[in-house]
């Protein structure tokens, strides 16, 4: 079973963007994430416990992460969760995965600057590729004053 999640943490390791030999694009990173708190009785902010998370993104949203997302970028992400259980003949312990369905930039930490991708269909007709828009105006820079 897997629920759906939001996140926002830090991008902990460099991106690893990969194409499979079917052409299936992936993107992977891992995630941490901490709470923050105000301490009234130190009076200072607190970093809570970190909760650690692989992320996975795939196709179009791979392409994208690949280029976009750094170690080190505060992420907002929304994806569904798995967690698992694993086991060697040393150790075992308890990994949490996150197949992504959406990332970006936490715009709470900066700004970012957007360029939109659009998707055709490649020449073998089996994938989606992403194709870059040229830049547009905003209407309201487009309207001229009278």
């Amino acid at each position: 079973m897997t629920d759906l999640i939001t996140l926002t943490g830090l991008v902990a390791t460099t991106p690893r963007h990969i194409t499979t030999s079917e052409g299936l694009a992936i993107t992977s990173f891992r995630l941490a994430s901490s709470q923050r708190r105000y301490d009234r009785v130190q009076q200072r902010w607190i970093d809570g416990d970190t909760n650690w998370y692989t992320v996975s993104a795939f196709r179009n949203l791979a392409q994208n992460a690949a280029t976009s997302v750094s170690k080190g970028d505060r992420v907002i992400l929304t994806g569904r969760v798995r967690i698992r259980d694993w086991e060697n003949t040393d150790r075992s312990g308890t990994t949490v995965e996150v197949e992504a369905e959406s990332v970006g930039h936490d715009l709470t930490w900066g700004t970012a600057v957007y360029t939109r991708t659009t998707t055709t269909l490649s020449t073998d007709d089996s994938q989606w590729v992403p194709v870059d828009e040229p830049e547009t105006q905003h209407e309201s820079e487009n309207s001229s004053a009278a």
